[in-house]
């Protein structure tokens, strides 16, 4: 497949990490997705793709227009079609507060079609876009859906929010959130209390996140992995913790994920975070 993605012009940049475009025909269709530091949109321009919680209580889905997912703590899985073509945003963790109206926690751990929370916007840009549209001409089309759907006036709390939320992102996870709380000069349930309504979980919840994604980042899979130096460099300083997380967010222990790691290498062109991988 061809990842096409760029960084949206400002003031989009302040709340997305990069639209992109991804189309052809996938080296592997069932994908295994653990949490990222990433709220996102999909708008499905091919086949339907299925999604599977990795909590067995909840029921797959099937989409064949759009979905909008927030922040997941936990993994998550999804079936490409044979030929895909996709158009998608990655959201900064309290990005997508300022696009939809609605609380983010209703978003956690949750995808919702398009449709429900911007109305008959999938037709929309399937009608600019097209059949034959370039990948350049789908992300100008969805970037000016983007900026028609940014909120004029930020809500309130999301300028908090979105100042140590990107200190949390620059540090990888690793100041502490009651430092945080201080430099902002609001108490700790204050800042929790915006972080659930503008990300849909606590700060603390999202430093966890980002410390994870920094280990995954820095695997690389074509050498030895002393995997305790990469943990405590991440900020994990108990090694029975940082396992237990491991596993229960890429439902593998270390060595079973980098054995997939070396078995399945990412492909090509395709951004650097190693994060979704083959469910084998």
């Amino acid at each position: 497949m061809e990842y096409v993605g760029r960084v949206p012009a400002p003031p989009l940049d302040r709340f997305i990490d990069d639209i992109y475009c991804l189309t052809g025909v996938p080296r592997h269709r069932l994908m295994n997705v653990p949490p990222m530091p990433s709220a996102h949109l999909f708008i499905n321009l091919g086949g339907p793709t299925r999604l599977w919680d990795s909590d067995p209580a909840v029921p797959p889905a099937v989409f064949a227009g759009g979905w909008f997912m927030g922040v997941w703590t936990r993994r998550f899985l999804f079936e490409y079609p044979e030929r895909v073509r996709l158009v998608g945003v990655h959201f900064k963790p309290w990005g997508i507060s300022p696009f939809v109206d609605m609380p983010a926690d209703e978003l956690r751990n949750r995808w919702v079609p398009v449709d429900a929370v911007w109305q008959r916007s999938v037709d929309r840009i399937r009608n600019q876009v097209g059949d034959l549209a370039s990948a350049t001409e789908t992300l100008r089309a969805l970037e000016e859906e983007l900026r028609s759907r940014l909120a004029e006036v930020p809500s309130r709390g999301l300028d908090l929010v979105q100042h140590t939320g990107g200190r949390l992102e620059s540090s990888h996870g690793v100041v502490p959130v009651s430092v945080l709380a201080d430099s902002a000069g609001v108490s700790g349930n204050h800042l929790a209390t915006q972080f659930r309504s503008h990300v849909g979980v606590t700060p603390k919840r999202v430093a966890r996140i980002y410390r994870f994604a920094r280990l995954i980042v820095s695997v690389n899979a074509l050498r030895p992995v002393d995997w305790s130096e990469l943990a405590h460099t991440a900020g994990y300083f108990d090694q029975a913790h940082f396992i237990r997380e491991f596993k229960d967010f890429t439902g593998h222990t270390p060595t079973e994920y980098l054995a997939l790691r070396r078995r399945f290498p990412a492909e090509p062109g395709f951004p650097p975070d190693s994060g979704p991988m083959p469910a084998d």
